[in-house]
């Protein structure tokens, strides 16, 4: 097959940042996807409807002329969140509050500790209809870091799912066999999504032959039978697996240091990434579902109706893409051939 057309996909898990960098993130989203679900952790994070929206009114301010790409906004859930919070933003412009253990990934400082403290909001949450998206990790320092997701399955999202069966949950960016078959074996109102990244690396693609800091994040990659098993569920066509790149940009010099930040920026290449594993597995028939149907039906909102056409053709990711204040970012599969374009 030299060519494959769509329905045009979403990206139901993705951070822009803020301020003079939206300039570079929001276009290069809106360049294939129509709607995608954007991460709250800024400083300080997004935490209630009127910090979701403002930060609505500048992620649209940075896209393209004429571009109808959909921001859909995430309140971010702390100790001090309240019932209230959740009731006044539920609705189509916000549809989903994201959990973060505190500690667990990038300006989570400020994210929750005593995970059954919430309880009351998830209960909220569940009777008005919030999607609860879940960065599942267990951060205490004791923890291997390749056991967190495991654990965090043991401890925390099966008493969740257990207690709030009617709450749809959302397992964000999984990276193990334990979490795939976890969710394979959850009711319907437990999904997850799955980034480029973990479909394409292990942990051997971070550590051999030297760390490599852009390949770096959170969660972190694991072994290659974990990726295997992430491959398999993608390429049966389960509907309970759909698309989130977790694209999350950070400057070289920013990545490239002693204490590197956590975040692989796929944007520019995302989809490309995404349908050559598809191609890799012989499965380019189940690559529509997985990116553009799973995750509307199951966040209750209808499919886009516009189509988008990939083709085999070669191309090379840039080394760096340079910002407008000198900066610069490394984007993930810096300097590599994908085999797919976007026409």
């Amino acid at each position: 097959m030299s060519k494959i057309t769509i329905t045009k996909p979403d990206d139901w898990h993705l951070h822009f940042r803020d301020g003079e960098l939206l300039n570079e993130t929001v276009p290069a989203t809106a360049r294939c996807f129509q709607r995608a679900i954007v991460m709250p952790n800024l400083v300080p994070p997004v935490r209630n409807r009127a910090e979701a929206l403002a930060y609505k009114q500048r992620i649209l301010a940075a896209k393209p002329s004429g571009s109808d790409f959909e921001p859909l906004m995430v309140l971010y859930l702390t100790n001090d969140t309240t019932a209230d919070d959740i009731r006044q933003a539920v609705g189509d412009d916000i549809p989903a509050a994201k959990l973060y253990p505190a500690g667990a990934t990038t300006n989570s400082d400020a994210a929750v500790s005593g995970i059954e403290s919430l309880y009351p909001i998830f209960e909220t949450m569940s009777e008005v209809g919030m999607l609860l998206l879940i960065h599942g990790e267990v951060t205490d320092a004791e923890t291997d870091i390749f056991d967190r997701e495991r654990l965090f399955i043991e401890q925390h999202l099966a008493p969740i799912h257990s207690r709030f069966p009617e709450l749809k949950i959302v397992f964000e960016h999984i990276t193990t066999a334990d979490a795939a078959d976890f969710v394979l074996a959850a009711t319907p109102s437990l999904a997850a999504t799955i980034t480029p990244q973990h479909l394409l690396l292990n942990r051997n693609d971070l550590l051999v032959g030297g760390i490599k800091p852009h390949n770096y994040c959170l969660p972190v990659l694991k072994r290659s039978t974990h990726q295997q098993r992430l491959r398999d569920v993608v390429a049966s066509g389960s509907p309970k697996f759909f698309l989130g790149t977790d694209s999350a940009p950070h400057a070289k010099h920013t990545k490239e240091t002693a204490c590197g930040c956590a975040g692989c920026y796929s944007a520019w290449g995302a989809l490309e990434l995404y349908t050559q594993v598809f191609d890799d597995l012989n499965c380019l028939d189940k690559l529509e579902g997985f990116a553009s149907l799973y995750g509307p039906d199951f966040y209750g909102l209808p499919r886009n109706t516009e189509q988008l056409t990939l083709k085999r053709e070669p191309w090379v990711m840039p080394q760096e893409i340079q910002l407008a204040n000198g900066d610069s970012i490394v984007p993930f599969f810096a300097g590599q051939t994908l085999n797919w374009q976007i026409t």
